[in-house]
């Protein structure tokens, strides 16, 4: 067992800590605060190749692996988790693609977002279908050689920004989660509208808004793989996002551990610094101790999915811890550093509100304890 990144993850890691430091943390306020998205940036991500991570090099893209997506998760949200996300959900976009897509999908849909500054979507969540994807009720009925599309879709990340989305619907209500499908959508299609940009508590320098669908009319061979094959792609595509997701929690957890850590170094009460005191000593050596606890199952998670070994629970375990982590290393970040926490000239209160999010998106963490419960209770039949 080798726990070193090596040289060349090692060099991918000091890049991704150097795009954070100086072109997101200097404007991460100012995004957050003005709830704005920020595209001088994604030029720049895009320009270096984060925004194609997940597009194979032979389409165009950067083609990271999982291990370094995770190292490059891990350093984007430690610079801003907003921005983070809208990164991250490019490669969530574009997975279902380059795990289910026919060449000529391939080439048609991912290759013109290497070519310029683009976005994808991935459109799964309803109002009534969060984790209940059998509840989904936007449809897709075939049409001669097309489908047409009627539904919408909430909380959908880059849905304003994006020029294609992967959006599942029914094609089969009678089948319930095996009546789901997934199909390509470029959102300039007749039909298409996007809502307002929602006003979160956190993760504001992202993207994210409803997507509504009126008699949407799309050629049959944008349907990806076969109909009533979207479940799968969906979890499929899921396995591959949760190290990313929980490499993303490491990220916030770390920056936040950062900040108490040089805070409590420089505060002095009672004659010395707040550190020295070993009710707080004893806080940071919980925090870096479940940050990097949290950061090898990430790893782990991302190395078999590289190996092509199932992961739905180690992927699950992973986000769980890591984004668990992340919201109580954010919440002793705030408590050191007392009323400073609170306010925001000081970057640990957003942090803190940025960790919430993560507990949320791609799977609450309580659907992954029913990944991983129907993980273990399966291999313990017979």
């Amino acid at each position: 067992m080798d726990f070193s990144l090596g040289e060349e993850l090692q060099e991918l890691k000091d890049l991704t800590r150097h795009f954070a430091k100086n072109e997101m943390r200097p404007v991460a306020a100012k995004y957050d605060e003005e709830n704005e998205f920020p595209f001088p940036v994604m030029q720049k991500a895009f320009e270096i190749g984060y925004l194609t991570s997940g597009i194979p090099m032979e389409y165009g893209g950067t083609g990271f692996s999982n291990l370094q997506n995770a190292v490059v998760c891990e350093e984007l949200a430690w610079g801003c988790a907003g921005m983070f996300t809208s990164i991250m959900a490019n490669t969530l976009a574009t997975t279902p693609i380059v795990l289910f897509g026919t060449d000529e999908q391939k080439k048609e849909y991912l290759e013109p977002l290497t070519k310029e500054m683009s976005f994808a979507c991935f459109g799964l969540t309803e109002r009534e279908a969060g984790s209940d994807n059998a509840a989904i009720k936007t449809t897709a009925v075939k049409d001669g050689d097309h489908y047409i599309i009627n539904g919408s879709k909430t909380f959908i990340t880059n849905a304003g920004v994006s020029k294609v989305g992967v959006i599942f619907a029914m094609t089969d209500k009678d089948r319930g989660a095996r009546g789901l499908s997934a199909f390509i959508v470029p959102m300039d299609t007749p039909g298409v509208t996007v809502g307002k940009h929602e006003n979160k508590m956190g993760h504001r320098a992202s993207n994210t808004a409803e997507i509504y669908f009126d008699d949407v009319k799309i050629p049959a061979k944008n349907l990806l793989r076969r109909e009533g094959f979207g479940f799968i792609i969906a979890m499929k595509t899921l396995d591959h996002a949760r190290p990313a997701v929980g490499a993303g929690g490491i990220g916030v957890a770390q920056a936040a551990y950062e900040e108490a850590l040089h805070y409590s170094q420089q505060r002095i009460q009672f004659g010395k610094p707040i550190a020295h005191f070993q009710h707080n000593a004893f806080k940071l050596a919980d925090m870096i101790t479940e940050i990097d606890a949290a950061r090898m199952m990430v790893y782990r998670s991302a190395w078999m999915l590289d190996n092509k070994l199932k992961a739905s629970k180690e992927s699950a375990m992973a986000k769980i811890l890591a984004t668990d982590v992340a919201m109580k290393v954010t919440v002793e970040a705030v408590q050191l550093l007392g009323g400073y926490g609170y306010m925001k000239e000081y970057p640990v209160e957003k942090m803190m509100r940025d960790a919430k999010l993560l507990q949320i998106y791609e799977g609450t963490n309580e659907i992954q304890r029913h990944v991983i419960s129907l993980e273990i209770l399966g291999s313990m039949k017979g």
